[in-house]
Parts: C-alpha cells; structure tokens; sequence
C-alpha cells in the first residue's frame, strides 16, 4: 500500500481555542503531532489545517501543511480535501487520519492502523487499548469497541474486527477496549463515508465512526500498549506541559 498521513486541525476548539498552536515545551503541539507522525515511516505527512497561521506555523518548523475550508463539519471532510489538494492523481491508496491534539502520540500506532489494512479486508483501521480503570465502564467520555478478535494476529499487534462502538456501560467478563481516534481509510472507503449523512446511530452515540458500520464498512482494531495523551482541555494541556518538561514523554 502507498498510505499518507494527513493530521486535521482548526483553532476554533470549543474548550480549547487555540489549541493546535499551545505551547508544550517551546514546540507548537501541531507541530510535536508531525514530528511523530514522520517517525512513523510508512508515507508522505501533512496538516490539513482550516486555518492559515496553521498553515504558516507548521511551514515554518520545516513540515507541509494545506489550508482546508474552515467551515467543513469534521476532520474527516478536512482529510477528505487536503487529500483531493495534495493527490488529485490518487496515486495514495490509503490514508491515515491522525488527530491535530495527540502530541506524544507513538509512532507505532500509526504503523499499526497501516499494517492492518495491508493484512486485513478492513475498509477502515483504527486503534484500542485496555480499560485503565474499573470507572472507565461507566464513563461516557470513553468511547468502548466492541471487537471480534482475532486469534491468528500476525506481528506484535493482537487485533479484532469492530462489531460496535458505545459510549454506553459494558457488563459481563472478558477486556473493555477503550478506542482512540487514529482512523486508517482506504482511499475508496474514505470518500464514500464522507459522501454518506450523519447516521442514526452516529447521532445517538456522537461517534461517527458507527456511520462507516451502518453503511456496511468492515473496520479492524489493533491493539496498543499505551492510550495516546489528547488535549481536549486546559487541564490537559498543563499535563502535556509537565511531561515535556519532566521528559516522561520519552
């Protein structure tokens, strides 16, 4: 497969405004975001950015970003166009979505979502983790996955196809995956799900990923050691903040 990293980002986050260019550790966190994202080493990285001083700050620290309509409704539609923008020979056939807030991200989760759509019949990959706690069950905020696993996981990654995501309690033995937002497309699977409405599920559960499942798509999850740090807050960010200063990030 040819993939290439496209990483979503606008300023206007609701309880972060801003946040794409917050200051961790003398690094604009889009920035920290695309430095990860080329340790990766599986294709071309570039911001799809919905506004210029993105644009303009990621530029400047030597990486490639494109400015996106700042009125799309999601990152997804972000990827879609910076996509359309940077390759409109379709000679990618397959795009990893990483969030703009996940600033330690590893590299490895990004190699994880490429190698299952390389080994799988998975129209999209993404990724899980363990609970980290018991309250995680109950919490609305993480979003569960509901996988079929598969026995005969090659590499180091064990991985299972989703059977549904929900930000609902689950009962009963057996591990809760806790997903986190990095989205491996097909090309083809990407624009037929941005081509495709909100749906019912979508609307009920806030997790576009159930649009792709009603609309038939196969989607595979690995697992990774590690959940990603996201910064939705400012109480995240000054966590960010210490770890870049403590270098735990390492």
């Amino acid at each position: 497969m040819k993939p290439i990293v496209l990483i979503p980002a606008r300023m206007a986050a609701t309880r972060l405004p801003g946040k794409p260019l917050a200051d961790i550790g003398g690094v604009p966190m889009i920035v920290r975001v695309v430095r990860q994202a080329e340790k990766a080493g599986i294709g071309p990285v570039a911001v799809a950015a919905g506004d210029s001083v993105i644009v303009d700050v990621v530029e400047a620290a030597g990486g490639r970003a494109v400015l996106t309509d700042p009125d799309l409704p999601s990152g997804s539609d972000r990827v879609r166009a910076a996509l359309a923008m940077l390759d409109p020979e379709g000679w990618h056939d397959a795009v990893i979505n990483v969030q703009g807030d996940m600033p330690f991200l590893d590299p490895e989760a990004i190699r994880a979502c490429a190698a299952l759509l390389a080994d799988t019949d998975a129209d999209i990959a993404t990724t899980v983790g363990l609970e980290r706690s018991i309250e995680d069950r109950t919490d609305p905020d993480v979003v569960k996955a509901v996988l079929a696993m598969d026995g005969s996981a090659r590499g180091r990654f064990e991985r299972g196809k989703a059977l549904y995501f929900t930000r609902s309690t689950l009962y009963g033995e057996g591990p809760v995956w806790h997903h986190f937002g990095i989205y491996g497309y097909r090309r083809e699977a990407l624009m037929r799900f941005c081509a495709a409405p909100p749906s019912p599920l979508e609307k009920r559960e806030k997790l576009e990923q159930l649009r792709a499942l009603e609309l038939g798509m196969s989607i595979w999850a690995a697992v990774i050691d590690a959940a990603p740090i996201s910064v939705d807050n400012p109480t995240d960010l000054a966590a960010a903040r210490d770890l870049a200063r403590t270098g735990a990030e390492r």
